[in-house]
Order: structure tokens, then C-alpha cells, then sequence
């Protein structure tokens, strides 16, 4: 029967020393709180799918509006009164609720008017053929009263 050689494992922690714990404590939180808001704030955890591409999709998406909305915070903390206090999760919060009005307004600061997804949605998407209703017309003529019709 042969033996293995038992290597000496020196511990994570017999390696830190005791001034590093406290980073190392606060570096973990910060992961938490992160995740925690990407879950809460950005909607992590609400994918309607398993479709894997549609999770990648959702899960950049996540990302991307967390990127934005931590360097939002960074331009709203340089530009505030000192001693106001702005947590990421509110912040994040408030983004996703004034979104819509960013958007507008970075669209029309930028000079896109209208956005070239506009142009496209309303090239794309318009319908076709005049005389064939779409579903939401043949319920709208089919519930008609009889004199208006």
C-alpha cells in the first residue's frame, strides 16, 4: 500500500494578518450588497425563460443598467452638498424610474431625433395590407354594437 505525502496546507488565514480581516470582511460585504441589488434593483431574478440566450440577454442587460446607474451615483455624490448620503439601492431605484426621461433627454442632447430605432420600429412594424385587420381590430368590430357598426 503506498502512502501519499501529506503537504504542509498552510490556512487562509494563518496566512492574513489581522489588520487585512477587516478589508477582506468589507470587500465580501460589498459583494453582497451588489448582488443584492443587482436581485432587487435591476431585476437579476426575474427571468420568465430558460431559453439560455434570453438569460444572457436579461443578464447584460442587468449589468449594463448597474454600470450606469453606480456611475450616475458617482455623478450625483461629486455634484451634492457634502454630507448627503446616497445609497447605491435607492439610487438604483430612481434611475429605473426616471429612465424613460434620461433616455429622452440624452437622445435629444445628442442630436438623435428621432433615434435610428425609432426609424426602424416604424418602418418594420407598421401594417402591411389595409384591408386585413390585425387582432385587435376584428375584437374591437366584432364587440361593436350593431349601430355602429
Amino acid at each position: 500500500m503506498s502512502t501519499i505525502p501529506l503537504v504542509h496546507h498552510v490556512s487562509l488565514w494563518e496566512e492574513l494578518l489581522p489588520e487585512n480581516l477587516t478589508t477582506i470582511y468589507h470587500c465580501r460585504w460589498e459583494v453582497e450588497l451588489l448582488f443584492r441589488e443587482l436581485r432587487m434593483q435591476h431585476r437579476l431574478d426575474e427571468f420568465d425563460t430558460t431559453k439560455k440566450y434570453v438569460v444572457e440577454i436579461l443578464l447584460y442587460a442587468a449589468l449594463l443598467s448597474l454600470i450606469v446607474s453606480h456611475e450616475l451615483l458617482s455623478q450625483v455624490i461629486e455634484h451634492a452638498d457634502d454630507g448627503l448620503v446616497f445609497p447605491p439601492e435607492r439610487l438604483a431605484a430612481t434611475f429605473r424610474s426616471h429612465a424613460k426621461l434620461i433616455l429622452h433627454r440624452l437622445n435629444s442632447y445628442l442630436g438623435y431625433t428621432p433615434s435610428p430605432v425609432l426609424d426602424r420600429l416604424i418602418a418594420h412594424a407598421q401594417k402591411i395590407h389595409k384591408q386585413r385587420l390585425v387582432p385587435q381590430e376584428q375584437l374591437a368590430s366584432a364587440i361593436k354594437p350593431p349601430a355602429e357598426a
